[in-house]
Protein backbone atom coordinates (compact mmCIF):
# COMPACT_ATOMS: atom_id res chain seq x y z
CA UNK A 1 0.00 0.00 0.00
CA UNK A 2 3.12 2.26 0.97
CA UNK A 3 3.97 2.37 -2.89
CA UNK A 4 1.12 3.32 -4.86
CA UNK A 5 0.92 6.60 -6.16
CA UNK A 6 -1.64 8.73 -5.98
CA UNK A 7 -2.61 11.68 -9.08
CA UNK A 8 -1.85 14.90 -8.46
CA UNK A 9 -3.83 16.63 -11.38
CA UNK A 10 -5.63 19.99 -11.38
CA UNK A 11 -8.93 19.29 -13.02
CA UNK A 12 -10.20 16.41 -14.40
CA UNK A 13 -13.35 15.79 -17.41
CA UNK A 14 -14.49 13.01 -18.81
CA UNK A 15 -16.30 13.73 -22.16
CA UNK A 16 -17.71 10.83 -23.42
CA UNK A 17 -14.67 8.01 -24.28
CA UNK A 18 -12.26 10.89 -23.62
CA UNK A 19 -10.82 11.14 -20.47
CA UNK A 20 -8.74 14.63 -19.83
CA UNK A 21 -6.73 16.01 -17.21
CA UNK A 22 -5.25 19.52 -16.57
CA UNK A 23 -2.09 18.82 -15.12
CA UNK A 24 1.75 17.70 -15.34
CA UNK A 25 2.03 14.57 -17.14
CA UNK A 26 5.07 13.77 -15.01
CA UNK A 27 2.19 13.94 -12.05
CA UNK A 28 -0.17 12.39 -13.74
CA UNK A 29 1.86 9.02 -16.18
CA UNK A 30 3.10 7.28 -13.26
CA UNK A 31 -0.58 6.93 -11.98
CA UNK A 32 -1.98 5.61 -15.43
CA UNK A 33 -2.70 1.54 -16.40
CA UNK A 34 -0.67 0.71 -19.73
CA UNK A 35 -2.33 1.87 -22.80
CA UNK A 36 -2.33 1.10 -26.24
CA UNK A 37 -0.96 3.48 -27.66
CA UNK A 38 1.00 7.01 -27.33
CA UNK A 39 0.12 9.80 -30.54
CA UNK A 40 1.81 13.00 -29.21
CA UNK A 41 3.73 15.97 -30.12
CA UNK A 42 6.36 16.55 -27.40
CA UNK A 43 7.64 20.02 -26.50
CA UNK A 44 11.12 20.90 -28.40
CA UNK A 45 11.17 24.82 -26.53
CA UNK A 46 9.05 26.25 -29.61
CA UNK A 47 8.53 29.81 -28.84
CA UNK A 48 7.55 31.18 -32.25
CA UNK A 49 5.80 29.88 -35.19
CA UNK A 50 6.47 30.37 -39.03
CA UNK A 51 5.89 33.68 -40.59
CA UNK A 52 1.69 33.78 -41.61
CA UNK A 53 0.75 32.61 -38.03
CA UNK A 54 1.16 36.12 -36.82
CA UNK A 55 -1.10 35.44 -33.76
CA UNK A 56 0.94 32.54 -32.50
CA UNK A 57 4.82 34.75 -32.90
CA UNK A 58 5.76 35.82 -29.53
CA UNK A 59 3.89 33.18 -27.77
CA UNK A 60 6.32 30.61 -25.71
CA UNK A 61 5.10 27.32 -25.54
CA UNK A 62 7.49 25.47 -23.83
CA UNK A 63 11.31 26.04 -22.20
CA UNK A 64 12.68 22.71 -22.75
CA UNK A 65 15.15 22.74 -26.02
CA UNK A 66 16.11 19.34 -25.20
CA UNK A 67 14.51 15.78 -25.16
CA UNK A 68 14.20 15.78 -21.42
CA UNK A 69 10.62 16.00 -21.48
CA UNK A 70 9.74 13.75 -24.04
CA UNK A 71 12.09 10.86 -22.76
CA UNK A 72 10.74 11.46 -19.48
CA UNK A 73 7.03 10.90 -20.42
CA UNK A 74 7.86 7.93 -22.58
CA UNK A 75 9.22 5.88 -20.15
CA UNK A 76 6.74 6.82 -17.67
CA UNK A 77 3.89 5.68 -19.39
CA UNK A 78 3.65 2.14 -20.48
CA UNK A 79 2.08 1.48 -23.88
CA UNK A 80 2.26 -1.01 -27.11
CA UNK A 81 2.96 1.85 -29.84
CA UNK A 82 4.19 4.80 -30.06
CA UNK A 83 3.65 7.46 -32.73
CA UNK A 84 5.95 10.53 -31.64
CA UNK A 85 6.56 13.82 -33.62
CA UNK A 86 10.37 14.89 -34.04
CA UNK A 87 12.22 17.76 -34.31
CA UNK A 88 15.60 18.85 -36.91
CA UNK A 89 17.50 19.80 -33.64
CA UNK A 90 16.19 16.24 -31.39
CA UNK A 91 17.66 12.68 -31.38
CA UNK A 92 14.98 10.14 -32.46
CA UNK A 93 14.31 8.11 -29.29
CA UNK A 94 15.32 5.50 -28.42
CA UNK A 95 13.82 1.69 -29.99
CA UNK A 96 12.92 3.95 -33.12
CA UNK A 97 11.68 1.40 -35.27
CA UNK A 98 10.77 3.56 -38.35
CA UNK A 99 10.56 7.49 -39.34
CA UNK A 100 7.70 8.90 -41.15
CA UNK A 101 7.82 12.03 -43.43
CA UNK A 102 5.02 14.77 -42.77
CA UNK A 103 5.00 16.86 -45.74
CA UNK A 104 3.13 19.83 -44.64
CA UNK A 105 2.71 21.43 -48.07
CA UNK A 106 3.64 25.07 -46.61
CA UNK A 107 6.86 27.29 -46.17
CA UNK A 108 8.73 27.15 -43.07
CA UNK A 109 11.49 29.98 -41.69
CA UNK A 110 14.42 27.68 -40.93
CA UNK A 111 17.77 29.08 -41.52
CA UNK A 112 17.65 32.04 -43.96
CA UNK A 113 21.37 31.61 -44.63
CA UNK A 114 20.85 28.57 -46.59
CA UNK A 115 18.60 28.47 -49.85
CA UNK A 116 15.82 25.69 -48.61
CA UNK A 117 12.90 26.01 -46.40
CA UNK A 118 11.99 23.56 -44.01
CA UNK A 119 9.20 22.02 -45.53
CA UNK A 120 8.63 18.27 -43.56
CA UNK A 121 8.71 16.94 -40.05
CA UNK A 122 9.48 13.97 -38.99
CA UNK A 123 7.71 11.07 -37.12
CA UNK A 124 9.12 8.30 -34.98
CA UNK A 125 7.69 4.59 -34.87
CA UNK A 126 7.98 2.63 -31.66
CA UNK A 127 7.00 -0.14 -29.95
CA UNK A 128 4.61 -2.37 -32.57
CA UNK A 129 0.97 -4.25 -32.96
CA UNK A 130 0.15 -1.09 -35.27
CA UNK A 131 -3.08 -2.19 -37.57
CA UNK A 132 -4.31 -1.07 -41.01
CA UNK A 133 -2.95 -1.60 -44.71
CA UNK A 134 0.93 -0.19 -45.83
CA UNK A 135 0.74 3.10 -46.97
CA UNK A 136 3.40 5.25 -47.89
CA UNK A 137 5.77 6.67 -44.98
CA UNK A 138 5.37 10.14 -46.60
CA UNK A 139 2.24 11.77 -45.31
CA UNK A 140 0.77 15.20 -47.38
CA UNK A 141 -1.25 17.06 -44.51
CA UNK A 142 -1.83 20.96 -45.13
CA UNK A 143 -0.37 22.56 -41.77
CA UNK A 144 -3.58 24.12 -39.66
CA UNK A 145 -2.76 26.75 -36.86
CA UNK A 146 -6.28 28.06 -35.49
CA UNK A 147 -5.64 26.95 -31.93
CA UNK A 148 -1.94 26.21 -30.61
CA UNK A 149 1.41 27.64 -32.65
CA UNK A 150 2.07 23.40 -33.28
CA UNK A 151 -1.20 22.57 -33.87
CA UNK A 152 -1.34 18.94 -36.52
CA UNK A 153 -3.89 19.11 -38.66
CA UNK A 154 -6.92 16.45 -37.42
CA UNK A 155 -6.76 14.53 -41.20
CA UNK A 156 -3.15 13.48 -39.94
CA UNK A 157 -4.07 12.88 -36.76
CA UNK A 158 -6.85 10.26 -37.91
CA UNK A 159 -4.63 8.90 -39.95
CA UNK A 160 -2.15 8.17 -37.47
CA UNK A 161 -4.34 6.93 -34.70
CA UNK A 162 -6.12 4.70 -37.15
CA UNK A 163 -2.99 2.76 -37.64
CA UNK A 164 -2.78 2.04 -33.77
CA UNK A 165 -4.14 -0.69 -31.99
CA UNK A 166 -7.56 -1.18 -31.02
CA UNK A 167 -7.76 0.05 -27.39
CA UNK A 168 -6.83 3.34 -25.49
CA UNK A 169 -4.38 6.02 -27.15
CA UNK A 170 -2.87 8.55 -24.88
CA UNK A 171 -1.71 12.33 -25.26
CA UNK A 172 0.72 13.42 -22.29
CA UNK A 173 1.20 16.30 -24.08
CA UNK A 174 -2.32 17.10 -25.52
CA UNK A 175 -2.29 20.71 -26.61
CA UNK A 176 -5.06 21.96 -27.77
CA UNK A 177 -6.59 17.99 -28.27
CA UNK A 178 -6.14 17.49 -31.45
CA UNK A 179 -5.33 13.71 -30.94
CA UNK A 180 -8.63 13.83 -28.60
CA UNK A 181 -10.50 14.82 -31.67
CA UNK A 182 -9.58 12.49 -33.64
CA UNK A 183 -9.97 9.91 -30.94
CA UNK A 184 -13.12 11.06 -30.85
CA UNK A 185 -13.75 10.92 -35.15
CA UNK A 186 -12.71 7.17 -34.93
CA UNK A 187 -14.54 5.86 -32.24
CA UNK A 188 -10.99 5.32 -30.07
CA UNK A 189 -10.77 5.96 -26.52
CA UNK A 190 -8.30 8.74 -25.28
CA UNK A 191 -6.55 10.05 -22.77
CA UNK A 192 -5.07 13.23 -22.44
CA UNK A 193 -3.28 15.15 -20.72
CA UNK A 194 -2.15 19.47 -20.79
CA UNK A 195 -0.36 21.58 -18.21
CA UNK A 196 -1.84 24.78 -20.01
CA UNK A 197 -5.58 25.95 -18.22
CA UNK A 198 -5.83 28.12 -21.63
CA UNK A 199 -5.47 24.94 -24.22
CA UNK A 200 -7.00 22.45 -22.20
CA UNK A 201 -10.02 24.67 -21.90
CA UNK A 202 -9.93 24.45 -25.70
CA UNK A 203 -9.10 20.91 -26.10
CA UNK A 204 -12.21 20.33 -23.92
CA UNK A 205 -14.17 21.83 -26.61
CA UNK A 206 -13.07 20.78 -29.53
CA UNK A 207 -13.15 17.56 -28.58
CA UNK A 208 -16.88 17.75 -26.93
CA UNK A 209 -17.83 19.36 -30.43
CA UNK A 210 -16.15 16.55 -32.39
CA UNK A 211 -18.61 14.01 -30.07
CA UNK A 212 -21.23 16.53 -31.07
CA UNK A 213 -20.98 16.01 -34.52
CA UNK A 214 -20.32 12.53 -34.40
CA UNK A 215 -23.63 12.09 -32.52
CA UNK A 216 -25.56 14.18 -35.58
CA UNK A 217 -23.91 12.27 -38.59
CA UNK A 218 -24.97 8.83 -36.62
Amino acid sequence: MGGEKTMTYNRKEVIEGATLYLGDCMDILPTLPKVDAVVTDPPYGVDYCPGWANKFQRTTIAGDDSTLARDSALSALQFKAGIVFGSWKAPKPIGTKAVLIWNKGTVGMGDLSIPWFPATEEIYILGGGFVGTRTASVLPFSVRNNYHPTEKPVALMEHLASKCPLGVIADPFMGSGTTGVACANLGRKFIGIEREPKYFDIACERIENAYRQSRLFA
